[in-house]
């Protein structure tokens, strides 16, 4: 639910200068409540943050979705209390017994939805399809609130991608996020005096006379606590809503069952039924929620430019819920790309380092504040992702973006696509086939949707299926990319996401990604330093907490990128990698060694006897390829760009080596590894580095050297007895 709000007047809110602010509206003191103004008047503001919601009539009189649905109420109120947690079976047995209610909604929800399927076929049949879009579109919305609370959370999930949603389809659902019908303000206030124990004027010294946010399970008042003078929102569930929810899940996951059976589908459609159900059944307990947000706000509150509400967790009750006050206007309609990409730092937060994410972010749950930070709202929806999901989640992008697609074969059988049975060649040939095009616009090109859209197509034919909790991690991104390409259409969450992620797979001590890495980075034995490169170039474009500025610097100077890497390899996160680069920086400089003395025999030995006997190289193919991995390296730290077409395999050494000598391929080397200008930026951003990371560096020549002895030991032991 949203809560976007008008201030108190004894509270102004500062106002940005590009934001144009109505009136706000008076709060009416409590003692005032007790009579027949509590209607909700028919004025609107243009504004979302102060949009009162129709129609007038709704707070005393019925509103849409009783009216229509509220037969479905009709159960005792033992029957009501056993339903506080989502239990298949204990629903089957209610409704069981219940057969007449059954039967009407299944005709209700047919007659309905048919009626509307049936017109949209007759515009179609009469060329009138355009015309009445608009039209069809607004009806939809209407028989969504009128079927209630389940459907309406259907079409939030989807109201939020209009690359997927016709634009009038799109305005018209985005109007469920925060603006379904309130139902009457009489019962709201009973309900808060029951489950509060005390009196409306005992509670809040003022308090609005009407919700000013309705959704889907509830609406919102702003109060005034009495005893603190703290300005709070108060949301009230609506009746009914445990009984509806529970008949309409209750006959989706009959159809969900059907529709797999019908279709040969290899997803347990059911079980994603089952866990969405989990969720909003979770989301009906305000108690839960009010812990959720009190969690929420202790592992993310602290980020930069993010703002999550305080919760009144002991003046909160399973059915009215209070909690801070927030002012703004949804991020959806600012168009605000910064706060986006807070977003996106903050749902990586959630889902790949803490594992405690927001699974209900649809804009109306996404607030840009007056003073520019995002809100989120509305905690009821959350979700939890175990760390081997996560770090599986993590290498499925890794493999992905190396087309590495063997390795993704395997990821998807430990995130639950495939099962361990499923012929892997097969897959790892679909897989190529369907993502190879993608990736190779680029990390920074590809599309979260199109990504989607792709799998889709091989799904039936490998028997994929869509683990229960997918449908939820991927939305908590696809919303966000979702409102960006609203007005910049170019936009792509994974170039902000990928980022992020290379960077916890250099710096992560899980031993899994510390495997993940190491495999990545060696192939059939020989270091990819592409990748490294690929992964360090990505790795600086992260916006991390401190980094996380309103415009990406792009910034060219290589004293900015030597510093930024030093200081990463240096740090105790470093630690993997810089054990890493110790190791090929080793073989390279060994691999030096070996070329100086070649290119030194080369010079001296002809002159003595019997010099056509004697082996002037000694250099072999893993030598040269150390050899030009150590060139990458000073050129990797001394902050150049790297080439992708340098990359040079055995073969290639071999083919290379027909055409220069071994003597002058070493002194090619020798020569661009002596330029002064490469060394000069490494050595003038020492003095910048923090202490500790001067002393990593003072420590490193030794190490070094004893790795350099261990190798030339190992070399001596094995020419002599070998």
């Amino acid at each position: 639910m949203t809560l976007l709000h008008a201030p108190l007047p004894s509270l102004p809110a500062t106002s940005k200068s590009n934001h144009h602010r109505p009136k706000p509206k008076p709060l009416r003191p409590s003692t005032r409540l007790h009579g027949l103004h509590r209607q909700i008047p028919s004025t609107h503001h243009s504004r979302r943050s102060t949009h009162l919601l129709p129609p007038p009539s709704a707070a005393g009189g019925t509103d849409t979705f009783t009216q229509n649905s509220g037969y479905l109420f009709e159960l005792s109120s033992s029957e009501t209390d056993s339903l506080t947690d989502y239990d298949i079976a204990k629903i089957a047995s209610i409704y069981r017994r219940k057969p007449l209610i059954l039967l009407r909604r299944l005709t209700q929800i047919g007659t309905t939805l048919g009626k509307w399927f049936a017109l949209r076929y007759i515009d179609s049949a009469t060329e009138q399809s355009d015309r009445m879009f608009k039209v069809r579109a607004e009806e939809l919305r209407k028989i969504l609130v009128e079927l209630g609370p389940a459907y309406v959370k259907i079409a939030q999930a989807v109201s939020s991608r209009p690359d997927l949603i016709p634009p009038s389809y799109l305005e018209e659902l985005s109007l469920l996020q925060d603006q379904i019908t309130p139902f009457s303000t009489e019962v709201a206030f009973n309900t808060i005096e029951q489950e509060l124990g005390s009196s409306i004027d005992e509670l809040f010294s003022e308090i609005s006379p009407e919700p000013v946010a309705a959704a889907s399970l509830g609406q919102v008042y702003q109060a005034r606590l009495r005893p603190s003078g703290q300005v709070v929102a108060v949301k009230v569930q609506r009746p009914g809503v445990q009984a509806a929810i529970s008949l309409d899940i209750l006959i989706l996951r009959f159809l969900a069952g059907l529709i797999r059976r019908a279709g040969k589908l290899n997803t347990d459609l059911q079980a994603v039924v089952d866990e969405w159900a989990s969720s909003l059944f979770r989301e009906m307990d305000y108690n839960k929620e009010a812990k959720n947000g009190l969690k929420f706000r202790q592992l993310y509150g602290g980020l930069q430019d993010v703002l999550v509400p305080k919760m009144y967790v002991e003046q909160t009750t399973r059915k009215v819920l209070i909690m801070e006050w927030v002012e703004g206007n949804k991020l959806s309609e600012v168009k605000d790309l910064y706060l986006v990409e807070v977003g996106v730092y903050c749902s990586f937060n959630q889902l790949l380092e803490c594992g405690f994410y927001h699974a209900d972010p649809h804009p109306g749950n996404l607030l840009r504040t007056y003073d520019g930070k995002l809100a989120y709202l509305d905690f009821g929806m959350m979700g939890e992702f175990k760390q081997e999901l996560r770090e599986g989640f993590i290498e499925a992008c890794l493999h992905l973006v190396n087309r590495d697609f063997d390795a993704l074969a395997k990821d998807f059988v430990t995130l639950g696509f495939l099962p361990p049975t499923a012929e892997r060649e097969e897959v790892t040939k679909a897989l190529t086939g369907v993502f190879q095009d993608a990736v190779a616009k680029g990390v920074r090109n590809i599309s979260f949707g199109d990504l989607l859209g792709n799998l889709g197509r091989t799904m039936y034919k490998f028997k994929f299926r869509i683990p229960s909790y997918f449908s939820l991690v991927i939305r908590s991104l696809a919303v966000l990319e979702g409102i960006a390409i609203s007005f910049k259409p170019d936009y792509k969450v994974l170039s902000s996401t990928y980022p992020l992620i290379a960077r916890k797979v250099l710096t992560d001590s899980s031993p899994q990604l510390q495997s993940s890495l190491q495999a990545l980075l060696y192939e059939d034995g020989m270091f990819r330093i592409d990748r490294l490169e690929s992964l360090l170039e990505e790795s600086l474009r992260a916006r991390t907490e401190k980094s996380l500025v309103k415009v990406q610097i792009e910034d060219t100077d290589s004293r900015v990128v030597i510093k930024q890497i030093l200081s990463f390899t240096l740090t105790e996160k470093g630690a993997f990698v810089r054990e890493i680069l110790l190791q090929e920086f080793a073989k390279g400089l060994d691999a030096l060694g070996l070329a100086t003395l070649d290119s030194i025999s080369s010079v001296t030995t002809p002159r003595l006897p019997f010099a056509a006997s004697l082996p002037f190289c000694s250099m072999t193919d893993e030598d040269i390829i150390n050899l030009r991995t150590l060139r990458r390296l000073v050129l990797l730290m001394a902050g150049f760009q790297r080439n992708e077409g340098s990359n040079m395999t055995v073969q290639g050494v071999s083919t290379y080596k027909n055409q220069r000598t071994v003597s002058e391929e070493a002194s090619l080397v020798l020569y661009q590894l002596a330029s002064v200008q490469e060394i000069l930026p490494i050595l003038s951003v020492i003095p910048e580095l923090p202490p500790e990371s001067q002393e990593q560096l003072l420590r490193m020549p030794a190490d070094l050297a004893g790795r350099l002895i261990s190798r030339f030991a190992a070399r001596t032991i094995q020419r002599i007895f070998l």
